[in-house]
Order: structure tokens, then C-alpha cells, then sequence
């Protein structure tokens, strides 16, 4: 019998079969990764009829088709993204969204993007718990249980929890520059409101004592991606947070996303994945004490001083956004969106490689586009680094990538042997 935990990918008739190579869910450890759904009708394979809300509620059909097909139920929800490409269509996919989750709210996540595949108006992805995990033949612990959890020192949403733990990690909900004792957006600019968004984070770890410096992953939404700059100056003052993580200058992987638009028209908006090592009931204590942040480097990807290529924590690695940039001139390479793509790829498998890791752990990806129309192109490129199209995927279009380059790809990797301690 094996004692390590399996990449276990699956697809059912009741879900559209996948547009590009890639799986419908990815099962690993204590989570499922789905990829993002659009509306497509599983029987024509075609957009369904109608507007938003026709296209919302065919997403949430598919998320639940294959959730069902997996054995679990929309309550097993950990994380809810919801894709747009026009913000104002958000109270119309909310409608829908709310009768597929009529009590429990997951984590959620809400950007209006330039682009969806197919032309879709909206897409929505899930992360869903996995109580029994993947070891084969060995169910690990069925009867883990979600921790959901709310402040009042940080904004809060009848749509969402501000986060949801299951296992070894936090999920937060994209959190937007609002004051929480005002409920409206702060005063100021870009930078305010940066710092706002970090401040709601810090409250939320606080309120169920997690330090700050255990988040393994940022995404950054921004309105204007020349807002970067300003950005990680307020950035650079939260992390590293402690004497310990600057001693190390830990700081976690991180994704910059050009959002078109953002909730209640904020400029910027920040969600975190967080370590969470104590674990969720039942999990033994020999299961989850001692358990440490594993950050890495290697000199055959970019360098940023402002992220981590990959931290591993638990069964999982999560690695920074890879740009098309060759390491060795840190420059975007020459070509079109082919090569960038296969630069970005070459940089992950760097980064995968020097872990001791392969391909065949990626878990998901998530791919971002600056013309939607170069998905094709990509997919030639895709293929010779994932010929089975194992791993979960997302694809989002996006109006500005950092360095002007064309495509941008970040990545969620499994980590059979944990970090230490090693249960």
C-alpha cells in the first residue's frame, strides 16, 4: 500500500468536456481542484441561450455536475472565483449565486476581466475540500470539518466568509479597500487603498491567531497595472512581517492581475492563501504540530525580491506567476505568444525541478492572456509540457501584463512528501 498521496484527475459526462487540454478536477491531498467552468451546455457544447444570468447559473450547474460526480456537495465548497467581463453584471450572477448556496458561503473572489474564452460574459471556478484525501487505499481522514470564520475588524459580505479553513490551509475572500467600521471605500488613492486591503487580511489572520507571515500566496488585482509600483511600496512595509521572516527575508509567491474593473470601483483588490497548521478537526496532533513554510529559489527562473518562486507548505506548492522572461538575461524572450509560452513553462518546470518535483505534480494552472484569440497558439505549447492535459486549468483574458509581455502563467503544485514534520 502506498503511503503517498496521488494527483487523481477526473472528468464526468454531466460537465462540458474540456475546451483545451486540461481536467475538470484534480483531486490531491485534501482539496479539489476544479477547473474554471464556463457556460457551456454539456450535451451541445455550445454557450448556452441567453444573458448573464442564463450563463451564471449554466456555471454553477457544471460546478455542481462535477462536484456530484466526485461525491461531494456544493456545501463542500471551500473557495468561489467568479470571472466577469463587465462588472455591473456582478448583482445578476449574485442572484444565481445565492441559490446554490442558500445558507453556508464559501470564500469568494469577484474581477471583471477583458476577456473570457468563447466569448462568455462569465466563468466561475471552485476549490473544493476532500475530507478522505488521496492516499490510495488508505482514506486519510473523511471526517475533517470546514472552519468558517468572520471579524468585525474586517469588511463583511452576506455572499461570502471572510475565510474558510479546511485542513492545512486558509482560503480568504478577495478583500476590497473598504473600512470596516464605515463600510465604504478609504479615502486616498492607490496606495491607501492598498494598505487597507492588507489591513483587512491582517484582521482576519489575527481574528483566528494566524500571523501574517504565514500566508504562502497573494493574487494583487489591480485597476491600472502601472499602479505596481505604488502598490509594493505599501507592499514591502507588510512583508516580511516578523524579526523571524526578515531574518530569512521570507516573502510568499504573488500574481499580479490587470483586472478591467473591480467591486464598488476600487483600484485595488488583494486575496491571500494562508497556511494554517493546526489543521481542522479531527486531524491528530501528531498530524499537524511543527509543520513550517518551505520557501525556494533557483537561479534558473526569475528572481523577484518581492515574491518567492515557490512556498511549500503541507502537500502543496504554490508558485509565483512566471513572466516569459529568460533568467539568464532578464529580459521577456524574442517571438510571439509561442515562445513566451514556452518560456513561462520552461520557468515553471525550473522551478518544479529544483524542489525535486516533475510536471506530472502540477495540480492546476492558471493562464492569462493578453488576447484571449492566442489560447490555440498556446495549447500547441501547452501540450508538450502536459501531453496528458492532467492538470486543472483557467484561462482569463486580461488588458495588461507586466513588461508588456502577452502571457503570464502561475501554478499550483502537489507535494506528496510534505513539508516538515511530516506526519
Amino acid at each position: 500500500m502506498s503511503s503517498y498521496n496521488a494527483v487523481v484527475a477526473r472528468n464526468t459526462e454531466n460537465a462540458p468536456t474540456s475546451i483545451g487540454p486540461y481536467s475538470q478536477t484534480v483531486a490531491f491531498s485534501h482539496y479539489n481542484h476544479l477547473s474554471a467552468q464556463l457556460p457551456i451546455e454539456p450535451q451541445s457544447g455550445k454557450l448556452v441561450a441567453g444573458g448573464v444570468k442564463e450563463q451564471a447559473e449554466q456555471c454553477f450547474k457544471n460546478i455542481k455536475a462535477i462536484v456530484d460526480s466526485i461525491d461531494h456537495t456544493m456545501s463542500d465548497v471551500v473557495r468561489i472565483t467568479v470571472f466577469v467581463t463587465n462588472i455591473k453584471d456582478v448583482d445578476a450572477v449574485d442572484e444565481v449565486y445565492k441559490t446554490f448556496f442558500t445558507t453556508y458561503v464559501p470564500a469568494r473572489t469577484v474581477v471583471a476581466v477583458a476577456a473570457l474564452p468563447m466569448d462568455a460574459l462569465v466563468q466561475v471556478e471552485a476549490l473544493v475540500s476532500h475530507g478522505e484525501g488521496t492516499i490510495p487505499n488508505a482514506p486519510q481522514a473523511g471526517d475533517l470539518v470546514k472552519l468558517t470564520n468572520n471579524t468585525p475588524n474586517a469588511p463583511t459580505c452576506a455572499l461570502s466568509t471572510q475565510t474558510v479553513s479546511f485542513s492545512h490551509y486558509n482560503n480568504l475572500s478577495a478583500q476590497l479597500p473598504i473600512d470596516p467600521k464605515t463600510g465604504r471605500l478609504v479615502a486616498g488613492g492607490v496606495k491607501e487603498q492598498a494598505g487597507q486591503c492588507l489591513k483587512n487580511i491582517k484582521a482576519i489572520l489575527e481574528s483566528i491567531d494566524v500571523p501574517f507571515d504565514d500566508i504562502v500566496k497573494i493574487n494583487i488585482f489591480l485597476k491600472d497595472l502601472s499602479d505596481t509600483e505604488a502598490v509594493n511600496e505599501v507592499y514591502s512595509t507588510f512583508f516580511p512581517d516578523s524579526a523571524i521572516a526578515r531574518t530569512v527575508a521570507y516573502v510568499p509567491a504573488r500574481t499580479v492581475v490587470a483586472a478591467s474593473a473591480l467591486p464598488m470601483d476600487a483600484l485595488v483588490q488583494i486575496e491571500a492563501v494562508v497556511s494554517h497548521g493546526d489543521g481542522t478537526p479531527p486531524q491528530p496532533v501528531e498530524d499537524r504540530h511543527g509543520i513550517v513554510i518551505w520557501a525556494n529559489n533557483t537561479e534558473n527562473a526569475p528572481k523577484c525580491s518581492l515574491s518567492t518562486q515557490t512556498v511549500a507548505f503541507s502537500h502543496y506548492n504554490n508558485l509565483s506567476a512566471q513572466l516569459p522572461i529568460d533568467p539568464k538575461t532578464g529580459e521577456v524572450v524574442a517571438g510571439g505568444v509561442k515562445e513566451q509560452a514556452e518560456q513561462c513553462l520552461k520557468n515553471m518546470k525550473a522551478i518544479v525541478e529544483s524542489i525535486e518535483h516533475v510536471l506530472d505534480d502540477v495540480v492546476k494552472v492558471n493562464i492569462f492572456l493578453k488576447d484571449i484569440a492566442d489560447i490555440d497558439a498556446v495549447d500547441e505549447v501547452y501540450t508538450t509540457f502536459f501531453p496528458g492535459g492532467v492538470p486543472a486549468r483557467r484561462t482569463v483574458g486580461v488588458c495588461a501584463l507586466p513588461g508588456d509581455a502577452l502571457i503570464q502563467i502561475d501554478a499550483v503544485v502537489s507535494n506528496a512528501e510534505g513539508t516538515p514534520p511530516r506526519a
